[in-house]
């Protein structure tokens, strides 16, 4: 993974792109903006499993896993915001703008799973505290391709597809795809990595303290 992810980053920066009217050399960055979002959706569809399959077996290893994943996933989630500002800063002059409801939109999704951890936090006791989780999972995963998909695409926006910006297919030439994909594969692998070592240090945390695994 290691291997792939250098030669995938290595020629991310390196190889030839065309020339895309608006984003021209920053569009090198979709080589990174793009597949934080996949890993981001990867592990929160992974939580959320993990809590249909507390909710139907209350084992604490089902909830420790989707509480992980969804730490994971928040990791890569704000990996894309950063990502997105940045590009923002060389495409539209400015970090953020409420003008952009995509931006905005996904920012209010991290917050979503920000009040995910903060209602963990609000119980002592284990069981109470893993079912109404499990069920506050459940909806917050259903929110994010309605906040990042489906209702951007209704409203007037700044990103590829609208406003004179080339669509995703224009910005994906047959020499981006070459990197994108692997991109996509080597950080989702990537995510999935790091969701194994979180899992592992809660499993630990919660042998040595159980009440205190929030």
């Amino acid at each position: 993974m290691a291997v792939w992810l250098t030669l995938v980053i290595g020629g991310g920066f390196l190889i030839y792109i065309p020339e895309i009217p608006i984003l021209e050399q920053t569009a090198r960055n979709i080589f990174f903006h793009v597949p934080m979002w996949m890993a981001m959706f990867a592990m929160f569809a992974t939580s959320c499993t993990y809590s249909i399959r507390y909710l139907n077996s209350p084992n604490p290893q089902f909830d420790i896993k989707a509480e992980s994943a969804a730490r994971v996933g928040m990791i890569f989630g704000l990996c894309g915001l950063l990502t997105g500002s940045l590009w923002a800063r060389f495409t539209w002059g400015t970090w953020w703008t409420f003008a952009e409801p995509k931006m905005n939109l996904a920012a209010l999704a991290m917050m979503i799973y920000v009040a995910y951890f903060v209602l963990r936090s609000a119980f002592d006791d284990e069981d109470k505290r893993a079912k109404i989780a499990a069920v506050y999972n459940i909806f917050a995963v259903t929110t994010i391709p309605f906040l990042l998909y489906v209702v951007p695409r209704q409203l007037t926006s700044l990103h590829p597809g609208a406003d004179g910006n080339p669509a995703f297919s224009e910005i994906t030439a047959a020499e981006l795809r070459f990197i994108l994909y692997p991109a996509m594969l080597g950080f989702i692998a990537l995510a999935f990595w790091v969701y194994d070592i979180m899992h592992r240090y809660q499993t630990v945390r919660y042998h040595i303290n159980p009440e205190q695994d929030s």
